[in-house]
């Protein structure tokens, strides 16, 4: 990608068939082609952070793992998925993950960002809800120490905690990451989320997705994290945060005309 480049992360929060993997990228495949942006796949193969024991954690790390593979083969693009433990690293490296994300709670785990940098592959690291967005140059640093180029890097705003049961998007994450020198990522969904519910399962206020996206783009925010769902209501993981697949058409034409607007003012 050119320097100046927006880019999609985008797909389900988790694989919960091969036949809806294969839709939501096929949908997305369209949409990149259509508005000339590059696009990588993401889809958790396991959700390890849930907070209930009942909660859905996934159809099985391998089956799951060779679905986000048969994505990638299929519509020939790029795939990201998160990983847990330093095992898991080598792990989804070996499924031709080519962006391995590591989870905002666990950001700071100096084994898995090791793990994940010795892979040889890129790494993208969701911020803290806890962390100060200029503590992200310690997490850059972790990795160029373990020998991840800075090419190879990228960070994620996801929201910082509120309280107890809400997080808020703090503006000025995006510019304080972007000192950094390596892509910021805006996480419009889960910046949206209202953890920490009596019934054991997030909340979110997916109406404010637009308003995120906005913002994040005027302020310099080089790609989007879009978590999204033909049905959300009917999803098994995030499903109260997540966009509506058909509304991503309309979401992707406002972003790039604030990501424009953004480059002709500053570039």
């Amino acid at each position: 990608m050119e320097k100046n480049d927006f880019f999609l992360i985008a797909g389900p929060c988790v694989v919960e068939s091969k036949e809806l993997c294969m839709l939501i990228a096929e949908k997305l495949c369209r949409l990149a082609e259509k508005y000339k942006i590059p696009f990588l796949f993401k889809a958790s193969f396991r959700k390890d952070n849930r907070t209930r024991f009942h909660s859905f954690t996934g159809i099985g790390d391998q089956e799951g793992l060779e679905i986000i593979r048969s994505v990638k083969e299929h519509f020939q693009i790029p795939v990201t998925t998160d990983i847990h433990t330093p095992d898991q690293a080598q792990m989804v490296s070996d499924y031709g993950i080519d962006l391995i994300q590591i989870p905002a709670f666990l950001c700071r785990q100096t084994s898995l960002l090791k793990a994940a940098a010795q892979t040889g592959r890129a790494v993208n690291v969701k911020k803290g809800q806890f962390l100060a967005p200029e503590q992200m140059s310690f997490v850059v640093e972790k990795l160029m120490q373990f020998g991840t180029s800075k090419e190879k890097i990228m960070v994620t705003e996801r929201g910082t905690q509120f309280g107890y049961k809400d997080l808020v998007f703090d503006v000025r994450s995006i510019p304080a990451m972007k000192n950094l020198g390596v892509p910021v990522v805006m996480d419009v969904t889960h910046s949206v989320q209202a953890p920490n519910q009596e019934a054991g399962v997030a909340g979110g206020c997916p109406d404010m997705i637009f308003t995120m996206a906005a913002t994040a783009l005027a302020a310099g925010a080089d790609a989007l994290f879009i978590e999204t769902h033909p049905a959300p209501q009917e999803a098994l993981s995030d499903g109260s945060n997540m966009l509506l697949l058909s509304k991503m058409d309309e979401l992707l034409q406002q972003a790039l005309a604030f990501r424009n607007t953004y480059l002709k003012l500053y570039s």
